[in-house]
């Protein structure tokens, strides 16, 4: 019986790289990435089994690449494997279609019994988030508190320019023009009633698109 195929995205490279020898005995570890552009790329190339995906990730966070994973109709069981112990991360993530969410300090004694649970069609939750994950998932979606939801391209838009990136480098991340990504980006400020680069940096953390430094 064939192994099943996982692919890594972390941008982490040595933490994704020390996970090797604990998957490699039961599962064929196929690629490792480390970003959320390469991570679509990747996932739609190969059709792994399995996606061992962090949530915050240059160019495109996880969950973003994983709506863009599932719209392409990758069907690999997903799981999130992330520093964020935050029930609204772990909601966003089982909403974005993940069969489990595991932290990274926990990853040694949880991240294989998650990848048996997600190939088996069931959903493992980090036991320190069950509670109150389950509890919010029978309530109202989750979003930012008090700020309007984004369409996907803002918010593909706002953690680029939130990491940084100029308005040219985000039109050709993104295969539109310079003028079109400006645009998005002072409709994504009147949007969030935001002024500075610097409030738009924390609406892009607040959203989960970018780590606080």
């Amino acid at each position: 019986m064939s192994r099943a195929r996982i692919l890594m995205a972390d941008d982490h490279r040595m933490f994704a790289e020390g996970l090797r020898s604990l998957l490699e005995p039961a599962y064929e570890l196929s690629e490792i990435v480390e970003d959320g552009r390469q991570l679509v790329e990747a996932a739609l190339r190969l059709q792994p089994d399995v996606i061992v995906a962090d949530i915050s990730m240059p160019q495109l966070n996880g969950l973003d690449a994983i709506v863009q994973i599932r719209r392409a109709g990758c069907q690999a069981k997903i799981i999130f494997l992330t520093m964020h112990c935050d029930a609204l991360y772990a909601v966003r993530a089982i909403r974005a279609g993940a069969s489990a969410y595991v932290l990274k300090q926990s990853a040694g004694t949880e991240l294989l019994t998650a990848i048996r649970e997600a190939l088996a069609g069931g959903t493992y939750l980090a036991p320190a988030l069950a509670d109150a994950v389950s509890r919010a998932l029978s309530s109202e979606p989750a979003h930012a508190p008090d700020e309007p939801l984004l369409t996907p391209r803002q918010r593909e838009v706002l953690q680029l320019f939130a990491e940084g990136h100029s308005a040219k480098e985000v039109a050709g991340s993104l295969n539109i023009s310079v003028r079109t990504a400006e645009n998005h980006k002072a409709q994504i400020m009147r949007l969030l009633g935001v002024t500075s680069t610097a409030d738009l940096v924390q609406c892009a953390i607040r959203h989960g698109l970018i780590g606080a430094s």
